[in-house]
This record gives structure tokens, sequence and C-alpha cells, in this order.
């Protein structure tokens, strides 16, 4: 998903560059669909990241509660998913917004339209 995901910005970013002739009403439907496979797939992952995240604090809980020594491997197992979760729906997550501010500018190209300003 990650090469996915970056291939299709780099894509899109060079289409904007590039000032020749497009259907510029026709690339924004088309990205609309692409934003919307990718959003769903972000929030896919946010429950994802949030499950691993709800059962890593649970087990740290119960660890604190019991001293049980068996759940500390569980610990360690859930943390490391947890990391490239946390990456992973950061990629997704500012994919998604990049993909709005292009959604504005291939708009902006038909005429005037709502744009905020990068700062």
């Amino acid at each position: 998903m990650k090469k996915r995901i970056l291939a299709y910005l780099e894509y899109i970013d060079h289409m904007l560059e590039e000032d020749k002739e497009t259907d510029w009403e026709k690339q924004a439907k088309l990205h609309l669909v692409q934003i919307k496979f990718f959003a769903h797939e972000r929030l896919v992952h946010l429950l994802v990241f949030m499950l691993v995240g709800l059962c890593t604090v649970m087990s740290i809980l119960a660890y604190v509660v019991s001293s049980a020594i068996v759940l500390l491997p569980l610990i360690i197992m859930l943390f490391v998913l947890l990391v490239p979760y946390c990456m992973h729906y950061y990629l997704l997550e500012n994919s998604v917004q990049k993909m709005y501010r292009q959604y504005d500018e291939m708009i902006g190209k038909t005429g005037p339209y709502f744009s905020v300003r990068q700062g």
C-alpha cells in the first residue's frame, strides 16, 4: 500500500506541474475516487491501530495488577505491532491530506476555487 500511495501522489504531482492541456474536471473526478479508496484504507487502519493500542494498554494494566511474567512477551509483541501500525497510519493520514490539496489545485485549474495557503 505504501508503494501504491506514494507512486500515485508522485503521478498527480507530476501531472499538476506539467502545464499541458488536461481535462481537469475529469481528472478531479478520478482523483476523488482514489481519495475515497485511500480514506477507506485510512479508516480501517485507524480501527486496527486503536484495537492494537487498546490491547497493549490492557496487557500492561493486567501485568501491573497481576505481575505475571507471562504477559511480558505479549506486551513486547503488541508494541512491535503498534510501532509499524503507527507509522503506516501516519503515512495514510498525511497522504490523504495531501490528496485534498491536490484536488483543490485541480479544481483551481478549472476556475476560481477555495484553497488554503500552505505556510
